[in-house]
């Protein structure tokens, strides 16, 4: 897998827009590969931002997600400096976490 993902953080005013793009297959467990087999599932399943340790977002996601799924969400309060970690976790127990600061 390549980077898990890309974090963005742009403050403006008292909000801060945060981008991420998250680089997973996402699979449904519906398709089948070339001889038919099914593939099985594989998504991300729970998704958490933080904002200098204090959580600001929880997500729940489930197989109809697209592959590299792209997230973004808005934070109020937080200003250039600040650090932001998302995090997430897929029905395998994979979990990959990544950090940017807000410019």
């Amino acid at each position: 897998m390549a980077d898990p993902m890309r974090i963005r953080a742009q403050a403006a005013g008292d909000k801060t827009t945060v981008r991420v793009l998250m680089s997973h297959e996402m699979e449904t467990g519906l398709r089948k590969d070339a001889s038919g087999k099914t593939i099985p599932a594989w998504y991300i399943q729970e998704v958490t931002a933080q904002l200098n340790g204090k959580t600001v977002l929880t997500a729940e996601w489930g197989p109809s997600v697209s592959k590299n799924p792209f997230l973004q969400f808005v934070v109020k309060g937080a200003k250039a400096g600040d650090k932001v970690a998302v995090t997430w976790r897929d029905n395998r127990g994979d979990v990959r976490t990544d950090e940017a600061t807000v410019s």
